[in-house]
C-alpha cells in the first residue's frame, strides 16, 4: 500500500515538473517570438528613421539621436533601475526575465541585419508601432517585459492616488514633448501615433481576440435560459439564488434563481436570441471581463 502512494506521489511530482517544463518552454517562445518583432519594429521601421515610441523606448530613441551612443546600449543601460523596482514591485523571477529579455533586445537590434522596409511616414508610425507592440505583447505573455515603463507605473499605481494608465500617458507625454524639440512637431506626432498603434496591438495580444463578457440573466424562466446557454451555446452558467427587491413596503419579496454566464462578445447576439425565444422581458445586465480561467469557457457550441 505504502509503495502505491509512494508511485502515485513520485508520478504527481513528474506531472508537475513536465507540467512547469512546457510552461517555461511555452514563455520562451513567447518571448524570443517578442524580442524579435520588437526588433524588426525598431530597426526595419522607427531607427532608419528617426522616430520613437513612448515609455523606455523612447527615451532610449532621443537619446541615441543627440549623442554617439548606441541605441542597443541606452535601452539596457535605462531600464536597469526599472528592473531593479521590479524586484521589489513584481518579483524576483519577473526581474530576472526581463533583465535578460532586454539584453537579448539589444543583441538583436544590434546584430541582426533587419532589412530597412519603408521610408513612408505614415507607414513607419503605424507599423513599427504594430510590430513593437507586437513584441511587447508577446514577451508579457511570456511572464516579462522588454520596456520598463510598466514596471514604475505598478509603483507609483500603489503608492499614490495615479492610476497606472495616468502614470504611462504622463510619463510618455513628457516623452513626445521632449521630442518637439530635440526633432521637430510632425516627428512628435508621428511618435503619438505609433505608440498608440503599440499600446492597442499589446491589448490585443495580451487579452486575445476573444473579449469576454459577463451576463446576468433575471427572469421567470431561469430552468429555461439555464439550458439554453449550456445546450445551445456550449457555455457553463452559475445559479444565485435571489430575491426580487421591487415590492412596497410589507410586501414579500419572491424568491428568484439568477443566471450567470460568461461568453465571448460574438456571441452576445445568439445568447440575447436564444433568451428572447424564452422570456421577452428578461432583465439582462452585461459587462466586460479582461480575463478568463477554467470551466467550460473554452467549450464549442453543442449546435
Amino acid at each position: 500500500m505504502n509503495q502505491k502512494i509512494i508511485a502515485q506521489r513520485d508520478f504527481k511530482n513528474k506531472t508537475k515538473s513536465m507540467n512547469q517544463f512546457f510552461k517555461l518552454l511555452k514563455d520562451m517562445v513567447f518571448i524570443s517570438l517578442g524580442i524579435l518583432s520588437a526588433g524588426f519594429g525598431l530597426k526595419g521601421f522607427l531607427l532608419p528613421n528617426s522616430f520613437i515610441d513612448g515609455g523606455v523606448t523612447g527615451i532610449s530613441l532621443i537619446l541615441n539621436e543627440v549623442t554617439d551612443i548606441p541605441f542597443s546600449v541606452l535601452l539596457v543601460a535605462i531600464n536597469i533601475p526599472f528592473i531593479l523596482l521590479a524586484l521589489s514591485t513584481v518579483n524576483k523571477q519577473f526581474a530576472i526575465r526581463s533583465f535578460f529579455a532586454i539584453i537579448l533586445l539589444a543583441l538583436a537590434v544590434y546584430f541582426i541585419p533587419f532589412p530597412i522596409v519603408t521610408h513612408d511616414k505614415l507607414l513607419i508610425a503605424v507599423f513599427g508601432g504594430f510590430f513593437l507592440g507586437l513584441g511587447i505583447g508577446l514577451a508579457i505573455r511570456g511572464g516579462s517585459v522588454i520596456d520598463g515603463t510598466e514596471v514604475l507605473a505598478i509603483y507609483l499605481g500603489r503608492n499614490t492616488s495615479l492610476t497606472i494608465g495616468d502614470v504611462i500617458l504622463i510619463f510618455n507625454l513628457l516623452i513626445f514633448s521632449a521630442a518637439v524639440f530635440v526633432f521637430n512637431i510632425e516627428i512628435a506626432l508621428y511618435a503619438i501615433l505609433t505608440y498608440l498603434a503599440a499600446s492597442k496591438t499589446v491589448d490585443f495580444i495580451v487579452s486575445g481576440i476573444e473579449e469576454y463578457v459577463g451576463v446576468t440573466i433575471i427572469s421567470e424562466k431561469n430552468e429555461e435560459i439555464r439550458l439554453a446557454i449550456i445546450e445551445k451555446l456550449g457555455r457553463g452558467c452559475t445559479l444565485y439564488y435571489g430575491k426580487k427587491g421591487y415590492a412596497k413596503k410589507g410586501e414579500t419579496l419572491k424568491k428568484t434563481d439568477i443566471v450567470y454566464t460568461l461568453i465571448t462578445r460574438l456571441e452576445v447576439s445568439k445568447l440575447k436570441t436564444e433568451i428572447d425565444l424564452i422570456d421577452k422581458d428578461a432583465f439582462i445586465v452585461m459587462h466586460s471581463v479582461k480575463d478568463v480561467k477554467g470551466g467550460m469557457i473554452k467549450k464549442r457550441p453543442m449546435h
